[in-house]
């Protein structure tokens, strides 16, 4: 009897501690969570560059592994370009053929323009040949009436009016055909340049392309995984592999609507790696976005259907990491993080 009273008070003695040791973190974790806003639904991120090809082609080679670091305008994959490189041997050809085509053009143009200066000088030749075939004739016809000469030379003065008359009206002719043919070889020639400036064209969209062959990083960082090899067919537009930025990382935290009260701009935060719990690390938060996160989802909700149940919705916060320089080889896009701030 007197052994099972002194069993009861230690047993009681126990009891009480374990009360009080629960009581103690019970409070504890109640005060902390009327005193902090929370969420593990967080995670690192940083920029994240799809590598494209802005041209369809085989891939020649592949000067990068999964996971190298790479500098922007670094030289990451080769497209063969065999075929771009005869179709420009070809389009210089026929540069070369349509300049020589502007030459004779040009070569033409000129002796039809030279033709139009003789057809306008017989012009001339042929008025003053007429002129004075017609004296001619109007004075052999005043001296057949009075006599002095015979019918046959009026007759031949008369035939020579006749013929330089024939000869001015057929170089008039000609002339306005010399004339309107000019118009002809000036579109000619025209055409012929306008067909140097398309070769012209065709030729630098070439060299654009074989430029197009050769894919450069377009920032620093990391490749991400590569999905390509040595001999693959690839479509323009159709992501090779991506750089991961591995020198500026941010957090993004989707807290509940309701907890966002005393989350502003410029607040302290105290960040907890999944990865590194040992760490200590603090954030300032940056921005809250405009838009719960169920509002960038493919499929967002729609409350006007009939069927509306409500859900506390989460808003996206933005918030950079304190020192993140030092974090560099640590951190790691997509790591989950636990987020505390106080209210």
């Amino acid at each position: 009897m007197a052994s099972s009273e002194k069993g009861f008070p230690k047993k009681a003695i126990i009891l009480v501690l374990v009360l009080l040791v629960g009581g103690y973190f019970g409070f504890k974790k109640i005060y902390f969570s009327l005193t902090h806003e929370t969420t593990d639904n967080a995670q690192i991120e940083t920029s994240i560059v799809p590598v494209l090809p802005r041209i369809a082609g085989y891939v020649k080679t592949v000067h990068v592994k999964d996971y190298d670091s790479v500098k922007q305008g670094q030289l990451l994959v080769e497209l063969d370009d065999a075929e771009l490189q005869s179709q420009l041997l070809e389009a210089e050809a026929d540069i070369a053929q349509a300049k020589s085509d502007v030459v004779n053009a040009k070569a033409t143009l000129q002796n039809a323009v030279s033709t139009v200066e003789v057809a306008k000088g017989n012009i001339t030749l042929n008025e003053v040949r007429r002129k004075k075939a017609a004296d001619d004739s109007e004075r052999d016809q005043k001296l057949l009436a009075d006599g002095a000469v015979t019918r046959k030379i009026a007759e031949d003065s008369k035939f020579n009016l006749e013929t330089s008359t024939q000869l001015l009206t057929n170089s008039k002719t000609e002339y306005k055909a010399a004339l309107s043919r000019i118009d002809m070889l000036k579109a000619n020639v025209q055409k012929a340049e306008e067909a140097v400036k398309i070769r012209e064209a065709r030729l630098q969209q070439l060299q654009l392309k074989i430029g197009y062959t050769k894919i450069f990083a377009p920032t620093t960082g990391k490749i991400g995984r590569k999905s390509i090899s040595d001999g693959q067919y690839v479509q323009a537009g159709s992501p090779l592999f991506s750089i991961v930025n591995d020198t500026t990382y941010w957090i993004v935290a989707n807290f509940k609507e309701n907890q966002i009260e005393t989350l502003t701009p410029g607040k302290k935060v105290e960040v907890r790696i999944d990865a590194y719990p040992s760490k200590k690390v603090t954030g300032t938060i940056l921005s809250l976005s405009e838009a719960t996160g169920a509002k960038f989802a493919i499929l967002p909700p729609d409350n006007s259907s009939g069927n509306f149940v409500k859900v506390t919705q989460r808003i996206p916060i933005k918030i950079a990491i304190d020192n993140v320089d030092q974090y560099h080889d640590l951190l790691k896009a997509g790591m989950s993080v636990y987020i505390v701030a106080e209210k």
